[in-house]
């Protein structure tokens, strides 16, 4: 069970790559960005960071890339609303603000 661990590891780290945060833009959501949300139903607003799975952490605000909450961000413009299908249903947010 140990090697197994190490053995993945080792398959994370040689396929890593590192990102330079001075390359992200902020035109549209993409993984690194932070992104304030309002849900269009309770008015209220959130902020998270796209991160990669390895990363996420809801109590800090890192979802990872592949969640639908994220899936239904990315490639979204400031204005644009979302519509995320989770388990009670959908959700309807706008994408209020975009940075690093």
């Amino acid at each position: 069970m140990l090697e197994a661990k190490i053995a993945q590891l080792k398959s994370l780290i040689a396929t890593a790559r590192l990102i330079d945060e001075s390359t992200i833009g902020t035109d549209e959501v993409k993984i690194m960005n932070k992104v304030t949300i309002k849900n269009l139903h309770t008015k209220k607003a959130m902020t998270y960071t796209l991160v990669s799975e390895s990363e996420a952490d809801l109590k800090s605000g890192k979802i990872a890339v592949s969640t639908p909450s994220a899936q239904g961000l990315l490639g979204k413009k400031v204005g644009d609303i979302a519509e995320i299908i989770v388990p009670s249903g959908t959700m309807t947010f706008e994408v209020v603000e975009i940075s690093v």
